[in-house]
């Protein structure tokens, strides 16, 4: 007596294998939004802390962070010290801090290229080690390790590397909140600026160098001064067209838009700044810390 085996013809076996893509493309865009769900929150937190440590900072020295620390003529950035780098004791990092020596120039000392898991947004595509940063010819100035965000000096009308700014954060700044009078819950200080896009630093801005777009920035060959390694002007987000490269500007790779930090500590999700218009003008106004606008229509 003959038994036979029951087996899958093979149209019933490319059948199963159809019915298993659809429902791996129909699963896939799901796990994709739940993993940048969880992304971004983890960079909310990082800028929460952020801003914690700054607040803890004006605590003891009566104002904010530099934007960067300059004692040698303008427009030599030397030391060059940046405000992630004042505010390590205050983000558990107070041993690396003591390694620092803010009166000699940074792209002097190792602790630079120190990796610093606050500083790097998980949406954000940065190197797992310190990378070469270069002066205008390509001549190495340091091994620096990454940064996923940086301050702003201030709107549109203030560049990053002039002497001053409108905002919080600038050469030799030393913001008071009391100074921010346009109120502190209108007023940005630290946000997304992808290391994907623009190849930052948290350490600061070292002499001589100068700030290189990232592996995604399609503006491959745009520049961008030392300062713009560790600060932005509130200007646009997300740009791809702009002839810069939008060096200078914040960024993400967080879908739509960018998580910032204002004075007030709080962090919020602000969306893609690309045209302009009132929406622009308002971002501006955001960047200002006196400059007494009202500021609606950002979200």
């Amino acid at each position: 007596m003959y038994r036979f085996r029951h087996a899958f013809t093979l149209i019933e076996l490319l059948v199963v294998i159809a019915i298993i893509a659809v429902l791996i493309g129909l699963l896939l865009p799901a796990v994709q939004k739940v993993r940048e769900a969880a992304a971004r929150n983890q960079c909310q937190n990082n800028l929460k802390q952020i801003g914690l440590a700054c607040h803890a900072y004006h605590d003891i020295n009566q104002a904010l962070p530099p934007g960067y620390t300059a004692t040698a003529p303008y427009p030599s950035t030397s030391p060059g010290w940046g405000w992630a780098a004042y505010v390590l004791p205050y983000i558990e990092q107070n041993n690396l801090y003591r390694q620092i020596n803010l009166h000699s120039p940074l792209e002097g000392q190792p602790v630079i290229g120190n990796i610093i898991k606050v500083y790097l947004c998980p949406s954000d595509n940065p190197p797992a080690s310190p990378f070469a940063v270069t002066n205008a010819i390509f001549e190495p100035v340091c091994n620096a390790a990454p940064c996923s965000y940086a301050a702003t000096v201030g709107d549109d009308s203030v560049e990053v590397d002039d002497p001053a700014g409108n905002g919080i954060f600038y050469r030799n700044s030393k913001v008071r909140l009391t100074d921010i009078t346009d109120g502190t819950s209108n007023t940005t200080m630290i946000g997304d600026r992808a290391w994907a896009d623009t190849e930052g630093i948290w350490a600061g801005a070292p002499n001589g160098a100068v700030t290189r777009p990232g592996p995604t920035n399609p503006w491959t060959s745009a520049t961008g001064s030392a300062q713009a390694l560790v600060l932005v002007h509130n200007n646009w987000i997300n740009i791809t067209t702009d002839a810069d490269g939008g060096l200078d500007d914040f960024s993400s790779k967080h879908p739509g838009g960018a998580n910032l930090l204002f004075a007030d500590g709080s962090v919020r999700f602000i969306g893609s700044i690309t045209a302009d218009g009132p929406v622009r003008r308002a971002f501006w106004a955001m960047g200002t810390r006196a400059g007494g606008e009202v500021v609606q229509g950002v979200e």
